[in-house]
């Protein structure tokens, strides 16, 4: 089953999202800085999340676990290179779902792969297909619901990487105006995706 490359990093970001944006850039400029604590934090916060979602897609659990490792590592040892005003958990995410392909493409022909056969069957279930259709309509029609300026914010923002510098310039706002937008932007989609959530 195909699905939009951006549909996991939204519902993995809506999943563990605080409730204040101001905290998630802080952490991450932190974690910039080399605070091990922040770091730690942002480890414990992500990891079981990520975990269930690499086990569901059919990946062993010392596979996930090692993917997990790598990917975290990865944060650390290029902290110099975090830009707090994008999403660092959607960052991470993107991470771990590359590598998780990249392993799933590398050992397919291998008996020994850290990919789980038994889960092949669940992808071309009907009914993980008609729920998959539904939850992307429903994200869908939560964005199209949302006022035109919130709708362009979270697109400039999350859709299209833009920093909320970049996107309070492109469109003659205060910083605070678009972390706003944003904040408003992920409590419509929570609420709109309520019925969705699985755990």
């Amino acid at each position: 089953m195909t699905e939009p490359a951006f549909l996991p990093i939204l519902l993995f970001a809506l999943a563990t999202s605080p409730s204040r944006e101001v905290d998630r850039v802080e952490l991450a400029q932190q974690i910039k800085n080399g605070n091990h604590n922040a770091f730690h934090t942002f480890y414990d916060l992500h990891y079981n999340m990520l975990y269930r979602f690499l086990l569901s897609k059919g990946i062993r659990d010392e596979v996930a676990k090692d993917l997990l490792q790598q990917a975290f590592l990865y944060i650390w040892e290029n902290r110099s290179n975090i830009k707090p005003k994008k999403s660092l958990r959607a960052y991470l995410f993107s991470i771990a779902y590359s590598r998780m392909l990249n392993n799933i493409r590398d050992n397919k022909k291998f008996d020994d792969s850290g990919y789980d056969d038994r889960d092949k069957s669940v992808e071309i279930s009907p009914q993980e297909k008609m729920q998959h259709r539904e939850l992307l309509q429903a994200v869908k029609k939560a964005i199209a619901e949302m006022p035109e300026k919130r709708s362009l914010v979270f697109d400039m923002c999350f859709m299209q990487e833009f920093t909320y510098k970049e996107t309070a310039g492109a469109m003659g706002v205060s910083v605070k105006t678009v972390e706003n937008h944003m904040g408003l932007a992920f409590k419509d989609l929570r609420a709109a995706l309520k019925t969705f959530d699985s755990k």
